[in-house]
Formats: structure tokens, C-alpha cells, sequence
């Protein structure tokens, strides 16, 4: 029982940090309707700037601040420079031109830190373990299983409560209608895509002390992050929240249960979903 106790909380603070990342990817797609493949270089790069000023300043919560806000003014000049002339067309062709940003940013990242792996530790506030159900458990995992829902209640309240997040809401509903009354929908657009920019970097940055980094792991991410948001349903916050947290559950238990064909699990429930609901557990029917 411990033991099923441990790989519980393992799967949902996985879970939670796989969230924050799948939340951006999400948000960019609901509102500018673009499938962003570098979504996790740019969560990588985000690690990578984040253990850099860990390591420049000796201070955790300074790299966790500068990190992900560079990568956010990568996101802008990416949207402005190489998104914006391609809204509107074929999916594929956006899947296309995000790839190729992904394959710079990857090799970027391994000529700038090289290609080891590189282990940073948590500040020392969240250092060392406290005891749950008889086992030793990470104080930082438990941090990150309260980050998670902490951000995604920002953002609900962010999108359904404030001006700016209904302004964002009625240009992604009709964006001729919006520009029509005088809303900057390409400034609404570059706000959002740097938004979900600087929520894969926070992910990634929150990543720092969870394990190691290497340059393939934007490769792994980017690949859980759509299957988490194609259970949830594409554009959905709470679909992207129940997704992730499935799962890392799954992953979790997979491991302990499963054995070599936990690798499979992710993918055999996302033919499931697909299956049964093609839309997402929260998306809406076409």
C-alpha cells in the first residue's frame, strides 16, 4: 500500500508539471488555432535558460523569473516573423514550419551547452524529503503538485473574469468581427502566443530540479504534451488538467504494473479517447 501511495503521488506531481506545459500548447491552439510542434524546444529552452541563471546567480527563484520570460520574447518574434504570415493555412504546413523551428532550437541548445546531461538541485527550501506513508517523499514534488493547480486556476480566472481574457476570447471566436470593432487582433495573437511561450518555459524551468536535462528532452515532451491535450480536447483547460494528470498516473502505475509495455500505454489510451470520442473528454463536436 505504501508503495501504491508513492507511485500516486509520483504520477500526479509528473502530471502537474506536464499541465503547465500542456496548457500553453493548448492555449496557442484555441486561440490562434495553430499546432505548434517547437513547443518543446521551447519548454526545453526554458530548462536550459533557467539552469543557467540558477547557476549565474546562485538563486533558484531568479532563474525560474528570467528563464521563461527570455523564451517568451523568443515566442514573440517567432509568431510575428513566421506564424503570422501563415494563419489560415493548412495544418500541415504549420506542423511543417514549427518543425523546422524545432530542429534550430534543438541544435541550438547543443552547441551553446553541449550535448551531456546536465543535474541541478532544488533550492534549499524545497530540499530534502519529509515522510509519507513510511517512505521518504521529495518536498519538491510535493511543490510542484501545488504549482500545477495553483496556475491553472490563474488562468481560469485570467480567460473567464478579466477584460483581457474575454478580449482574447471574442477574437478567437470571430476574428473578423473583432477586428470589425477595433480590437488588434495581430497584437492579441503575439500576446497569446508569447503567453503559451512562457507557460511551456515555466514547465520547463520547474523542471530543473525534477531531472536531468539533455538536449533530447524537448523531443520527449512535445509528444506527451499532444497526447495529453487530444484526450483533453484541443483548447480545453480543464480537458489539458484531467489529461495530464491521467496520464502521469498512467505512466506511474505503468512502471510499477507494466513493465516494457508501459512505453505503449500513453498511446493505447490515446486510441481509446479517439475512439470513443474523437472531439476530446472536453472538446466540442465538430
Amino acid at each position: 500500500m505504501d508503495t501504491l501511495m508513492i507511485n500516486l503521488l509520483n504520477g500526479l506531481s509528473w502530471g502537474t508539471l506536464l499541465f503547465l506545459i500542456s496548457s500553453g500548447l493548448t492555449a496557442v491552439f484555441g486561440v490562434l488555432g495553430v499546432l505548434n510542434f517547437a513547443h518543446g524546444s521551447l519548454f526545453m529552452l526554458g530548462a536550459y535558460l533557467g539552469m543557467q541563471f540558477m547557476k549565474w546567480t546562485s538563486s533558484f527563484w531568479v532563474g525560474l523569473l528570467i528563464g521563461p520570460v527570455l523564451v517568451a520574447f523568443v515566442g514573440v518574434i517567432m509568431e510575428m516573423a513566421l506564424l503570422r504570415p501563415v494563419y489560415g493555412r493548412d495544418v500541415t504546413f504549420q506542423l511543417l514550419l514549427t518543425f523546422a523551428v524545432l530542429l534550430v532550437l534543438d541544435d541550438a541548445v547543443r552547441i551553446i551547452w553541449g550535448p551531456g546531461y546536465h543535474v541541478v538541485d532544488p533550492p534549499e527550501v524545497l530540499a530534502g524529503s519529509v515522510t509519507l506513508f513510511g517512505q521518504s517523499y521529495p518536498v519538491y514534488r510535493i511543490f510542484l503538485m501545488a504549482a500545477g493547480p495553483a496556475v491553472g486556476i490563474l488562468l481560469w480566472f485570467f480567460f473567464r473574469r478579466t477584460r483581457w481574457g474575454k478580449i482574447i476570447r471574442a477574437a478567437a471566436f470571430d476574428r473578423e468581427m473583432a477586428e470589425g470593432i477595433g480590437l488588434k487582433v495581430p497584437r492579441i495573437f503575439t500576446l497569446v502566443f508569447a503567453m503559451g511561450t512562457w507557460l511551456a518555459a515555466l514547465g520547463g524551468a520547474l523542471s530543473v530540479p525534477y531531472q536531468s536535462l539533455g538536449p533530447s528532452l524537448g523531443e520527449k515532451i512535445i509528444i506527451e504534451s499532444f497526447i495529453v491535450v487530444v484526450i483533453g480536447g484541443m483548447g480545453s483547460f480543464p480537458g489539458a488538467f484531467v489529461g495530464a494528470v491521467a496520464l502521469g498516473l498512467l505512466e506511474s502505475f505503468g512502471t510499477m504494473f507494466a513493465g516494457r509495455v508501459q512505453m505503449a500505454l500513453p498511446y493505447m489510451l490515446l486510441a481509446l479517447v479517439l475512439l470513443v470520442r474523437p472531439a476530446g473528454l472536453f472538446g466540442k463536436e465538430a
